[in-house]
């Protein structure tokens, strides 16, 4: 049962840190020239994802993780 929890919330882990990494390496330095050419609020896309957009998107993920744990933790029946 532990095993199964763990693996999961493993997953979890994997996958959000994985879209916070894309966000915030990938659409704020890698892709960030070709991003540059889309504005938003006035901003190249680019650097507003260097700049805030990974913030957002890792606050966003904090909240996902705390919900899809406390589901997992329903699931295995370890609520507080």
């Amino acid at each position: 049962m532990k095993e199964k929890y763990w693996k999961k919330n493993i997953l979890y882990l994997r996958i959000l840190l994985s879209i916070w990494f894309i966000s915030s390496f990938g659409f704020g330095i890698l892709f960030a020239e070709k991003l540059n050419s889309i504005f938003l609020g006035g901003f190249p896309l680019g650097f507003w994802f260097a700049q805030q957009g990974s913030i957002y998107i890792f606050v966003i993920l904090i909240f996902i993780y705390v919900y899809l744990m406390n589901k997992l933790d329903k699931e295995h029946n370890l609520e507080e």
